[in-house]
């Protein structure tokens, strides 16, 4: 394998096994079958089966269980810390590129772990499931970042971005702004031709991981005449002159994911820095977008799923009445309910990333997956608390955490109105 075995994962000396990764390859493609396949097979009244959507390879199962043990581990300690402070622990920041969790899906010649997009959701939704503060810094660099220098990056643009996004270098999108936010194609920022080079003016808004990101994935204008057909996307270092990253907000939820407005102030981006093709930037930012929505997904998932885990164990401790509340049926009824909601989130969203892996259309079912899975995180954590009762409103349990941070669901990424007019041009 491109990479060992094992990480150590703080100073302490822990450890965490890392069996994924490039040497996997061969797992994957036997586990996986073509359609010709399966359709011949079936002419020949073979009798197959199709496996349950919930089936992992042995990579993926390696992939889940590695990570749910991290994040116990490693990431719960400082949870309710780094919520209180709102600033993510740099060993937390630290350990997942150890683990190699923040390049996934980049090719080891670069130091990623070579592994899959649906590796990525598992991954994604088994850290919501402790932070979701951290699983947004991971998706964000993993379906968003990683992917746009993967496939659009020139080969030096590669080399050098790649290597450093997958071992040491956290980075950030920066499209929406203080008018563009729904309507993201109404940004203002600009970028004006000066020989071998542009000029960037303008600011962006709701910039996650700025605080700590060395790179910045940059839409902006070099044509507003032609209007979205002039967005550009660009590749700003951190350390650029003219470029501020400012205050960042003091927000609800996902309190540790730091969300920052960027000013930039006649910064120089050599013209080597444009990622893909000069008015192209919408098309990218669009198809980006389309694929991001899975990992909202998985991460409100994840969230649901977590504190769903972290109240049912309450139900049947607490007593009243002579009786501990799970053995009441109407609470039982309303356990079973949410379960269900969980469960279907959970397969519209593999379902979602499985249609994107296969290469086949899926802007649909990923739309489906981000709307309802954060419907399922905003009834789930509401109900948890109920359940949960007075300590359920105290910082003293982290239902209340998980009820903050879920409300974000229905907003970025395409807030829940957009996702259901995607749809319904779908359905139309």
């Amino acid at each position: 394998m491109a990479a060992p075995l094992v990480r150590t994962l703080s100073k302490v000396g822990r450890h965490i096994s890392r069996p994924w990764g490039a040497g996997q390859a061969g797992v994957r493609s036997r586990s996986t079958r073509s359609a010709p396949d399966v359709a011949s097979e079936q002419a020949a009244g073979l009798g197959v089966s199709f496996p349950p959507l919930q089936t992992y390879s042995e990579e993926e199962g390696m992939m889940r269980d590695a990570v749910k043990k991290y994040a116990q581990e490693r990431i719960a300690p400082f949870v309710s810390k780094m919520d209180e402070n709102s600033a993510m622990d740099e060993e937390v920041i630290k350990s997942l590129f150890e683990q190699g969790l923040m390049g996934i899906e980049i090719d080891p010649e670069y130091g990623g772990t070579g592994s899959t997009f649906f590796s990525s959701i598992l991954v994604i939704e088994e850290l919501a499931k402790v932070d979701p503060s951290v699983a947004v810094l991971c998706d964000i660099q993993n379906t968003l970042i990683n992917t746009l220098v993967a496939n659009l990056g020139t080969l030096a643009q590669k080399e050098h971005y790649l290597s450093r996004l997958s071992t040491d270098m956290v980075g950030s999108f920066c499209l929406s702004e203080a008018e563009s936010g729904s309507d993201a194609f109404a940004l203002k920022t600009r970028a004006e031709k000066q020989k071998d080079y542009y000029v960037i003016n303008g600011s962006k808004m709701w910039i996650s991981n700025a605080e700590h990101a060395g790179v910045f994935l940059v839409m902006a204008n070099v044509d507003p005449a032609a209007g979205y057909r002039g967005i550009t996307c660009f590749i700003v270092d951190r350390d650029t002159e003219g470029l501020e990253i400012c205050k960042k907000e003091n927000k609800l939820g996902l309190r540790a994911s730091s969300t920052c407005p960027l000013n930039f102030d006649n910064v120089k981006v050599p013209e080597k820095n444009i990622l893909g093709k000069v008015g192209q930037g919408y098309k990218y930012a669009i198809g980006m977008l389309n694929e991001g929505r899975i990992g909202i997904a998985a991460q409100m998932l994840g969230l649901a799923q977590g504190c769903f885990d972290h109240t049912v164990p309450y139900t049947r401790q607490r007593v009243q009445f002579g009786k501990r509340i799970f053995d009441f049926q109407g609470m039982q009824h309303q356990i079973a309910h949410v379960a269900t909601q969980i469960e279907a989130a959970r397969l519209l969203t593999y379902n979602a990333a499985r249609l994107k892996e296969a290469g086949r259309p899926f802007i649909k079912e990923a739309c489906m997956a981000k709307y309802f899975a954060a419907e399922v995180a905003t009834l789930t954590t509401s109900k948890c608390i109920e359940w949960m009762g007075g300590v359920g409103f105290t910082k003293d349990y982290p239902i209340e955490k998980y009820y903050r941070d879920c409300k974000i669901g229905t907003i970025y990424e395409g807030t829940t109105n957009v996702q259901l007019s995607t749809m319904a041009n779908f359905l139309f």
